[in-house]
């Protein structure tokens, strides 16, 4: 296990949740500080105001994807490698899930409660759910039999579409394929996922 110190600022229930789950998958040390988004603790660590933020020594780290794809690369674990068809074929379904996924659940939430209410437009929602609904067909069809969406290992972009399961369901995005119903039951019963969530 490394001994380095690892800092996570962001609450659990914003995209933070995705570092968090991470490092108890890595078994890795972390302190976790709750700085809410816009926070003066986080923009003077991201000027966009966004979290999560990541500290390692004296370097801020931001993005959830880029977070947890650098914690994978660097420990090597829940990652296939750089260069390889595989790691290609991850990176295609992680691309795939924050175009399809990701996104769609974003731009929601800004029209929700992000954007000043003047701007915000509750019609879209009818569009991204119809998107979102499609997207879980595709993806049903690119993961096949396999135990999870990346084939038979557990890795970095299963947790990327765990999250955005779980933030479908609390933001009453039907998760509408049994296949993805199920996948969610199976990934948040994760010992990791359990202690994430209970920060």
């Amino acid at each position: 296990m490394s001994n380095e110190a690892h800092t996570v600022i962001g609450p659990a229930k914003t995209r933070a949740a995705r570092v968090l789950w991470m490092l108890e998958e890595l078994g890795l040390p972390y302190t976790h500080h709750n700085a809410p988004p816009r926070s003066q603790e986080v923009m003077a660590l991201n000027p966009s105001g966004k979290v999560p933020v990541l500290i390692v020594g004296d370097t801020a780290i931001t993005d959830s994807t880029a977070i947890n794809q650098y914690l994978a690369d660097k420990h090597g674990k829940l990652t296939h490698k750089a260069g390889t068809l595989e790691r290609a074929r991850q990176d295609s379904l992680t691309q795939f899930l924050l175009d399809e996924f990701d996104s769609v659940l974003w731009v929601a939430a800004r029209h929700s409660f992000i954007l000043p209410e003047e701007l915000r437009h509750s019609a879209i929602k009818d569009s991204l759910k119809w998107e979102f609904e499609r997207s879980q067909k595709v993806l049903v069809q690119r993961m096949g039999r396999a135990p999870f969406a990346t084939g038979e290992d557990f890795l970095v972009t299963n947790i990327l579409l765990g999250h955005c399961l779980v933030w479908a369901t609390s933001a009453n995005f039907p998760v509408t394929e049994p296949r993805l119903i199920d996948y969610l039951e199976q990934t948040t019963a994760r010992p990791g996922f359990q202690r994430a969530m209970a920060k």
